[in-house]
């Protein structure tokens, strides 16, 4: 007997085949090189459907406490990493049910699997793993908008330009940019709590696709396991990978608007910009240019944005097509699920350390204030003396066309020259040229005076941490 046929035989699928397997096919096949990080997942769902089992009479007490203590020492050999992988083991299922057999007997061992399918089974594996992991990364984007909160909250007396189109538009605290930014990460956290819920749902007892015929007890396994609840259709439950797709759809969300603030904080960084300084943890050189200090962090945020869109789109061009229920494609949702995993979760904790670390220069952010980006000021200042804003917003275009002109900032026009633009502009018009008293008259909720910004602190502060005002 060859050792390719060998091999199929000894499959647990192997019974019905004759011939041997290509050894390429072999390796094509298996996936215990990475879904092997399910093994604590597959062991205890294994534990609570023999449970199941021997509550249906399946199964005699002391076969349960044999098969119970057998995974006690498979757990063992996995974390000590004694774990010895056959050529047999395809996935870290067979690879688990076989060292159970070796260890207990292939009798008892063999009735482990009495009802129950892979499909099911990995179906299982995958959501015990994820709703753990997006636990973690709910804990590791809690923890970004706490130090965005925190930082928005002590340093609410620098100014800085408002950009729209990337041109300078108004004067606006620092603190209330950082807060645009943990806002789009709080509707993130929002959905991400959504997401798990979803994820959280048990497809244990569903069989291959059909149910189980020993009429076991879904909802104690769910309970066992800490679902919150059983997916009521067995073949939805092993052929649904849209707890995966979300997971990837979410990650696109978040990732792009970690992109997005990741830009704002290159461009910030440049010498063009100077307004924040990246620390030398977060940066790297030139190895040509010894005076370079790159943004390597942000920049790799913003790159990583691509990889999750592209492993979103991926996995959702695989399953537009199957057939229901289970197909061999569904494979291809676990290598794409786990890399998303540690790149939204690697993300996340750089962001953190890029934003704790970073320091501010507020003499640079000052001095990028522009005397037009006060034009607006003056329209509404004509607003304030009974001026229709269209024409106040036309008068307050000519005094800046009056500045360009002369070529001078527009705060160093005379008061006869403004004057000139239109009489109603009298001699207190000159308070509109004063950055702070502008910004404060942003007073409206969501707006930027500092009573404003520590309101949104408030209302952040509510959202993440339970703190009542």
């Amino acid at each position: 007997m060859s050792a390719d046929k060998s091999v199929a035989e000894n499959m647990l699928w192997g019974g019905r085949f004759k011939g041997g397997q290509d050894p390429l096919m072999v390796k094509y096949n298996e996936s215990l090189p990475y879904d092997r990080i399910f093994w604590r997942e597959d062991i205890a769902g294994s534990i609570a459907f023999a449970r199941a089992n021997k509550n249906a009479g399946i199964l005699t007490e002391q076969e349960f406490r044999d098969i119970q203590l057998g995974f006690d020492q498979i757990s063992q050999e996995w974390l000590t990493e004694t774990f010895v992988v056959k050529p047999t083991d395809e996935d870290i299922h067979t690879a688990n049910e076989r060292r159970l057999g070796e260890i207990i007997g292939k009798e008892t061992g063999g009735k482990l699997h009495t009802g129950r399918s892979r499909n099911e089974q990995v179906a299982t594996d995958m959501r015990l793993w994820l709703r753990e992991e997006l636990r973690k990364i709910e804990g590791y984007l809690v923890d970004l908008m706490k130090c965005s909160i925190m930082r928005a909250e002590r340093e609410t007396e620098y100014l800085m330009p408002g950009y729209t189109h990337l041109q300078k538009a108004q004067p606006v605290k620092w603190s209330h940019w950082i807060l645009s930014h943990t806002t789009a990460w709080s509707y993130e956290l929002e959905r991400l709590r959504e997401v798990i819920k979803r994820v959280n749902r048990s497809p244990l007892g569903c069989g291959a696709l059909a149910g189980n015929p020993f009429g076991i007890n879904r909802n104690d396994m769910a309970k066992e396991l800490g679902f919150d609840g059983l997916i009521m259709n067995s073949m939805n439950a092993v052929a649904d990978r849209d707890f995966v797709l979300e997971t990837m759809q979410w990650s696109v969300s978040l990732m792009v608007k970690i992109s997005r603030w990741a830009e704002d904080l290159i461009v910030y960084s440049t010498l063009e910009y100077g307004f924040v300084n990246l620390a030398d943890a977060y940066s790297t050189g030139s190895s040509l240019m010894p005076q370079k200090k790159n943004a390597d962090s942000l920049e790799l945020l913003r790159g990583k944005s691509g990889r999750v869109i592209g492993q979103m789109v991926g996995l959702a061009t695989t399953l537009k097509g199957l057939p229901t229920t289970y197909n061999k494609d569904l494979q291809e949702s676990v290598e794409p699920m786990l890399d998303n995993i540690k790149t939204v979760g690697d993300s996340l904790q750089i962001a953190t350390g890029v934003l704790a670390t970073l320091t501010l220069n507020g003499e640079k952010m000052h001095a990028a204030l522009a005397p037009e980006m006060l034009a607006t000021e003056i329209a509404d200042y004509l607003v304030r003396k009974g001026v229709p804003f269209r024409e106040g917003h036309h008068i307050s275009g000519r005094v800046v066309a009056l500045a360009e002109e002369l070529g001078v900032p527009m705060d160093q026009l005379t008061n006869e020259q403004i004057k000139q633009v239109d009489s109603r502009l009298e001699d207190d018009v000159r308070r509109c040229f004063d950055y702070h008293r502008a910004v404060e008259l942003k007073d409206a909720v969501g707006g930027t005076s500092k009573r404003a910004v520590l309101e949104q602190v408030r209302a952040m502060k509510e959202l993440l941490l339970g703190i009542t005002a």
